[in-house]
Order: structure tokens, then C-alpha cells, then sequence
């Protein structure tokens, strides 16, 4: 009988094989379950999670009459998980390319993409659980996309904002990006009301990544955002930016500015800009004509700022409309000093302060300002809103440049009273203008009405503010009639006439200075008025910045930016209702 017995060697030599193995099967298990038992409980943990993050949607910006200006709408980002995809669902990959107008390439590789590098691990590989294939699918499409049924492909349901009435408002209502941050405007000043608040929940997911919502541990509902009324009116809005595409097609400007506005509440009816850009496609316009130029633009106001010295030394009793300035004088005594006075465009002689603003006499100014003297000049200036921002609450408005006495060199004295010495934003002189249309009151100029929710009710209100007195009632209403007369047959504006109405308003004509010199070719064409010029409704200022004249003639504000308040006004006359003064219908301009 044979030894059925195995040597001693050969069975140790399997015995101590089939001990390391269970040695090293109990040392994995050890130190996956000891050791690691942390990392590992915390990777199946979150596997298993599935927490779903749930956007507030925007609230919407209208216009005084509730007309849509900005609005919210669900858009689905479309992407696939290629470890879901199978190759069964390969003969739909055109019709799904088809429908998200794709290049087929694009999601063949998409589909098939399942592993990536992260540099964080040494370019180690990791699973691809998410390729993103487009971005803002509409709903309709979305579902035509579902009904392909394609494994693996799915969308995740997004807030996008839009703009129904594309480049309308643009520089007054900014734009929100495609990560969801407000970049300026209204969207960015009324951002705490308008964003609302996320919500998220916590739940488990199955092994095919859906919700098991039996398993939520948290829950937080998102609160949609307010709603924000603005006191723009879409209608004035499209009104003044059709004049201002007139504008650009005549005149090829740099850029134009209007602003619209109610004196008595301060209230801004329309702001626009040109150039202007579409808030849907912010991404594709110039950075240039991102900008609010009403606010961020600075310029020297020219005559438009004579208001000022004639409005202070009117509220001090200085001088009196009747009183005569001689404006045939180069040089006034001042003391022991002899100072040197800016010329006139034509002789005027001795004249009245009614004509020195109905000519817009630079002497006759200048010397209105020596009698005011340094420091009343610059207290006035600042009443009337220059050195300052308005504080309107947009973003990037600028405070312009307004010196202090002690920094004026011998010329500014009788240079300041005229619009030079001083740089100033489109907006700072339609406040201004806004004064004396308010009988001498600034009010603070406001683009927000209220705050809403989704009910109507009013959550914040914004009531019309006064800011303060600059002038007296008299000494405004004395100002009133010499700029009624300078929107008249014998004044500069003549062609901001509109039979049936008195208005009021200035003109103003400035030179660039380029090369530290004042230019000859470049001037900025500006009017600020308003209408009818007792009880007025509107205020209008239009700032063209160097407008293209034909003939080589210079782009004065009253043949430039004059029409164009008329045109404004004429379409705000018909748009109000407001019948015509029998005794003004003889005012007809051409």
C-alpha cells in the first residue's frame, strides 16, 4: 500500500501560503474597517447623498405703468453622464445634435468622454459624471430632447434673465451675467431686493442617481425675489432713443446723452444713452458703450452753466433783470487788479442781464460772477448740485471736478461764471436746470418708485424727496422769464420753440480742450429746458458730444441738441394730452 501521507514540507509550504493570504485578506479588512473606516463611511455617505440646490427666481423690473422691462424665465442646461450612455442609443445621437444645434462630433466625443485628469491627484484619472452640451435650452426643446429617451443625457433646470424689449432702458436697467451677478444698472442697485433667497434639500439618491425622497433629512424653500417699480416710462424711454438714433444717423456724435424728468418729484422719466448696447447680448456690444454716460462722462458745460452766477446774484439782490452791463469791455478793475474778460461771439454793447442771458453774453457773465464774488460763486455751484454726485444710485456715476477758491488761478474768477474751469456730467446740469424749473428747489432725482411683491402689494416705497433750497421762489421765477426768452425768436434756441407752449431752457456750446488746448473742431452741443415753462411737466437736457456738421460749420447746442428737445417735447405733448396756450400758437419754428 502506497504512503498516501504528503511530506512534511509540501504541506507547511501550503499551510503557510493559505496563512499569509488570510493574514493579508485580515489586514485589508482591518485597515478598510479600523483604520480608514472614516474616509470610506464618509465616500459611501456621499454617494448616497444627493443634495439639489433650488434657485429663487429674479424678481422683475416694470416701468410707472407696469410695462415689462426685465423678466425671469426657466431655461434647462442640457448635459449627458457618458457611464450612463449606452451604445443602444448611438442611431439618436443626431436627432438630440439636431435639436440642440450641435455639431455631431462634439456629442459623439461628449458621450464618450468618461474619464478625465485632475491635477490636484498628479493627472491622476477620474470618472467624467457630467459633460455639459448646452447651456439655456428652452423648455420646448427640452421636452423634444426627454422624448428621445437617450440614457444618460438630462438637463438641470436654470433661471436666465431676459429683456423683452432688447436695447430699450439698457444703460438704466444693466444686465445680470451668466453666473447670475448684477453688473450695474437697476439690476445691480436693486440687487437686495430682486435676487430673492436659494433654497437646497438633502435627500439620498439610488444606484441609477435619482431622488429617494423618502430619505430627505433637509428642506429649505426658496422665496422668489421683489419686484421693483421704476419711474421710467417706456413710452418717453422709446421716444427719446428714437431721437437719439436721429441723432447719431445726422450728426455721427462721439456719444449722446437725455435725460427726461419731472421737476416737481424729481422722478427720472427716461435716460439714454448713445451708443446703447442689447442687455440680452451684453457680451457682444463694445465695453464703451456699456458705460451710462450721464453719469460717467465729464465735459465743460459751457453756457448752460450761466445760470448759476445770474440765479445767485438774483437770490443775493446784486443786480436786477433791468440792470445794464456793459459787455463792450475787455478789462475790469478789480481792486488793484486788471482783469482780463472772454470775448463775446458778436458785439452786444450795453444790454440788460434779461439779454446777457438771453444772448448768452460770456462778458456779461463774467462780470456777474466778479460781483457775486469767489466764494458766493463756488457756494452757489455747489448748491446747484456741481462738485457732487447726485447721488441718482446707479453705479459709476462721477462727482466732476469743482475747484476750491483757494486752488483758482487769476482767469477762473471770469472764466467759471461762463462754464469753462468746471467739468460736469450730463446729469449734475439737468439738476440743475431742474431748480429753476422747481421755483428753486432741488429734489433728489430718483429711478426706484417701490418695491412689490407677487401680490402688488407695495413692500418699500420711494417718495419724492427735497434735497434744498438753492434760490428764492422771486429770484427763480425771475431767471424763469430770462430763459423763456432765450427759447424765443430773439434768444439762441430758437429752434427748441414749440407753438403753443413757453418754454424755458439754455443753451450751451463748449470747445474741447485737446492737447491742453481748447479746439476749434471739437465742441460738445448741449440743452437744458423745460416745458411749459410755468407749472412744467418735463424736463429735457441733450448732450451731443462732438456732433459732424456739414460745410465745416460749428455744432452749436442750438442747432444740434435745440430740435431734438423739441422733438422730445413735442412727442411728450401728444403723449400727455397738454393743450396748447391760444396766446403762444404764434410761436411756430420750422
Amino acid at each position: 500500500m502506497k504512503n498516501v501521507f504528503v511530506s512534511s514540507f509540501r504541506f507547511y509550504l501550503t499551510f503557510i501560503a493559505i496563512l499569509i493570504t488570510f493574514c493579508t485578506l485580515g489586514g485589508r479588512l482591518l485597515h478598510l474597517q479600523v483604520w480608514q473606516s472614516d474616509k470610506y463611511s464618509e465616500l459611501a455617505a456621499n454617494a448616497r447623498k444627493n443634495f439639489i440646490q433650488e434657485r429663487a427666481r429674479r424678481g422683475d423690473i416694470v416701468d410707472r405703468k407696469g410695462s415689462l422691462l426685465a423678466t425671469t424665465r426657466s431655461v434647462v442646461n442640457v448635459g449627458v453622464d457618458p457611464h450612463a450612455y449606452t451604445q443602444k442609443d448611438m442611431g439618436k445621437l443626431k436627432d438630440l445634435s439636431e435639436l440642440l444645434d450641435l455639431d455631431l462630433k462634439f456629442v459623439l466625443e461628449s458621450v464618450t468622454r468618461k474619464f478625465g485628469t485632475t491635477s490636484k491627484d498628479g493627472e491622476k484619472l477620474v470618472p467624467v459624471r457630467w459633460v455639459k452640451l448646452k447651456e439655456g435650452v428652452d423648455d420646448n426643446t427640452y421636452r423634444q430632447i426627454k422624448k428621445l429617451k437617450i440614457e444618460g443625457v438630462y438637463g438641470n433646470y436654470n433661471h436666465s434673465r431676459f429683456y423683452p424689449n432688447n436695447n430699450l432702458a439698457a444703460h438704466v436697467l444693466g444686465y445680470v451675467n451668466k453666473e447670475g451677478n448684477p453688473c450695474m444698472g437697476i439690476e445691480l442697485m436693486a440687487n437686495y431686493y430682486l435676487k430673492g433667497q436659494d433654497g437646497w434639500r438633502e435627500s439620498e439618491k439610488d444606484g441609477r442617481r435619482k431622488e429617494m425622497p423618502q430619505f430627505r433629512t433637509v428642506e429649505f424653500s426658496s422665496a422668489d425675489g421683489l419686484n421693483v417699480e421704476l419711474s421710467i416710462d417706456r413710452v418717453i424711454q422709446d421716444a427719446v432713443e428714437q431721437e437719439i438714433s436721429h441723432l447719431v444717423d445726422e450728426y455721427a456724435p462721439l456719444g449722446v446723452s437725455v435725460i427726461v424728468s419731472n421737476p416737481v418729484t424729481g422722478e427720472i422719466l427716461a435716460m439714454a444713452n448713445g451708443p446703447t448696447f442689447d442687455p440680452n447680448l451684453y457680451n457682444e456690444a463694445p465695453l464703451g458703450n456699456l458705460r451710462n454716460r450721464t453719469l460717467t462722462d465729464l465735459y465743460e458745460p459751457g453756457s448752460t452753466f450761466k445760470i448759476i452766477p445770474v440765479g445767485g446774484a438774483l437770490n443775493e439782490g446784486i443786480i436786477r433783470p433791468e440792470d445794464i452791463v456793459d459787455c463792450s469791455i475787455s478789462d475790469y478793475q478789480a481792486g488793484k487788479k486788471t482783469l482780463r474778460l472772454p470775448s463775446d461771439h458778436h458785439p452786444l454793447g450795453k444790454i440788460t442781464l434779461h439779454q446777457v442771458v438771453q444772448k448768452s453774453s460770456n462778458r456779461g457773465a463774467a462780470q456777474i460772477g466778479l460781483k457775486l464774488g469767489a466764494e458766493r460763486l463756488y457756494n452757489y455751484s455747489q448748491a446747484f448740485g456741481f462738485g457732487q454726485k447726485t447721488n441718482v444710485g446707479l453705479v459709476g456715476e462721477r462727482s466732476g471736478v469743482l475747484h476750491n477758491p483757494n486752488n483758482w488761478d487769476g482767469l477762473t474768477i471770469t472764466r467759471l461764471p461762463m462754464g469753462h474751469a468746471v467739468s460736469v456730467t450730463p446729469m449734475q446740469v439737468h439738476c440743475s436746470m431742474s431748480v429753476i424749473a422747481n421755483d428753486g428747489i432741488m429734489m433728489k432725482p430718483t429711478l426706484l418708485r417701490r418695491v412689490y411683491d407677487q401680490t402688488g402689494k407695495t413692500v418699500v416705497p420711494f417718495n419724492p424727496r427735497p434735497i434744498r433750497r438753492v434760490i428764492d421762489e422771486d429770484a427763480a421765477s425771475q431767471l424763469n422769464e430770462m430763459l423763456v426768452s432765450v427759447v424765443g425768436h430773439e434768444g439762441t434756441a430758437k429752434t427748441a420753440m414749440i407753438a403753443g407752449f413757453e418754454v424755458a431752457g439754455k443753451t450751451g456750446t463748449t470747445q474741447k480742450i485737446i492737447d491742453g488746448k481748447y479746439s476749434s473742431n471739437h465742441h460738445v452741443a448741449s440743452f437744458s429746458g423745460y416745458f411749459p415753462a410755468k407749472n412744467p411737466v418735463a424736463v429735457i437736457t441733450v448732450v451731443v458730444d462732438e456732433p459732424k456738421m456739414k460745410k465745416g460749420r460749428l455744432g452749436y447746442g442750438g442747432s444740434v441738441a435745440g430740435p431734438t428737445f423739441r422733438k422730445i417735447a413735442g412727442r411728450i405733448i401728444s403723449y400727455y394730452g397738454i393743450k396748447p396756450n391760444p396766446k403762444e400758437l404764434s410761436y411756430v419754428t420750422k
